[in-house]
């Protein structure tokens, strides 16, 4: 549910006519390419009311990573002066990777470090600000272990220095409530299948009057600012999915959170040399993050899904990776712990019977491998 959600069956239904009846292309004159185009101002309404901003300050992208590539190079390539960044050292890849494309541009980029919460260093922040700094960015929440992060204060901290505040909101958008006034933030990225909508559609709020480049050229579409056709029934699924959100974030928190607790307490009371990686509270309602000790995490994925649980060992971007999480390691666990990390992740169609299921299996898994484990002397 961290990786992706299955889209909710609402939200399919709402998208079926924009694939077949209402098909047109929104930048042509013709009848059925302005009901297309409306539904796409309508969407991009319901997306900035959300958040407490305005419709013109919603570009629609095709992703997450591509919203957080366009606010950090958009907002880089605008700047002719300043060449400083701002970031933290346990940022998604989209995020990160786009840091280390401007460092071969010339740009300096400083990646703070966290505690051992996972929560991001303030006083390193404050100190590594120059008259250089063009860009803050830092994420809500973490994606790998839940860890929501200050971010009202680093808002406050880069108005007062005049700094660009970019949040990577792919995690918390549409699971968290989020205000861009009072956040003090001026670029947002999120993405449609993080909450029940479909794959290949995300937006990034501009706040007015900040300036980024584009990334891709062409047409006019998004303000001059994301060239092609849009994705009409992605965008229209994708305000679909926000409406659902706005009515059931409150109940599905509060379950959640509960189902949470429940698997936590369950595990750390019945599996030794297990610990739990992320803040103990200020984390996100859905995420549940262990390291196992003498257990590579992998083998954990594997018992698991041969059960029908499916279940991360990291960010779902870097799955392909032998490396341990470097997510894990910067809050200053071993390289063994962060190798026996498992991610578990909750939505809305999970029920207080998969985790009494997957808590059971877990217990017995984690038995098994333990026993035939070579890290154990």
């Amino acid at each position: 549910n961290a990786a992706t959600t299955k889209t909710d069956p609402e939200v399919v239904r709402k998208m079926i006519p924009y694939f077949s009846d209402i098909y047109g292309n929104p930048s042509s004159l013709h009848g059925i390419g302005q009901k297309a185009k409306e539904a796409i101002e309508h969407s991009r309404a319901i997306a900035a009311e959300f958040i407490n901003a305005s419709p013109d300050e919603i570009i629609f992208t095709g992703s997450g990573t591509e919203s957080d590539n366009l606010a950090i190079k958009g907002a880089a390539y605008a700047n002719n002066l300043k060449k400083h960044i701002i970031t933290s050292a346990i940022e998604h890849h989209a995020v990160l990777e786009s840091c280390h494309n401007l460092e071969k541009s010339g740009f300096k980029i400083s990646y703070i470090p966290v505690d051992n919460n996972g929560r991001i260093k303030i006083k390193e922040l404050k100190k590594a600000i120059s008259k250089n700094t063009l860009l803050i960015s830092v994420m809500h929440a973490n994606n790998e272990i839940g860890t929501i992060q200050p971010v009202k204060e680093i808002g406050k901290i880069a108005r007062e220095n005049n700094i660009c505040f970019h949040m990577d909101a792919v995690q918390t958008f549409g699971h968290l409530n989020i205000d861009v006034e009072e956040i003090g933030v001026d670029l947002l990225s999120a993405s449609a299948h993080k909450l029940y909508g479909p794959k290949g559609v995300g937006l990034l709020y501009k706040r007015k009057g900040v300036k980024i480049n584009p990334l891709i050229n062409g047409g006019s579409q998004e303000g001059s600012l994301r060239a092609s056709t849009e994705n009409v029934p992605g965008i229209v699924g994708f305000a679909k999915a926000i409406e659902l959100s706005k009515n059931l974030m409150e109940n599905e928190n509060a379950v959640q959170a509960h189902l949470r607790d429940k698997f936590i307490q369950g595990v750390l009371e019945n599996i030794e040399n297990v610990f739990l990686n992320g803040h103990p509270v200020n984390r996100l309602p859905n995420n549940i993050n262990f390291s196992f000790d003498f257990i590579e995490g992998e083998a954990i994925l594997i018992g698991l899904d041969i059960e029908g649980i499916a279940v991360s060992t990291g960010s779902a971007c870097s799955s392909g990776s032998m490396e341990p999480s470097y997510v894990i390691k910067a809050t200053g666990r071993s390289s063994v712990l962060a190798r026996g990390s498992v991610r578990f992740s909750l939505g809305r169609f999970n029920t207080e019977d998969e985790i009494d299921f997957t808590l059971e299996t877990l217990i017995n898994l984690v038995k098994r491998l333990r026993k035939i484990s070579p890290l154990i002397s």
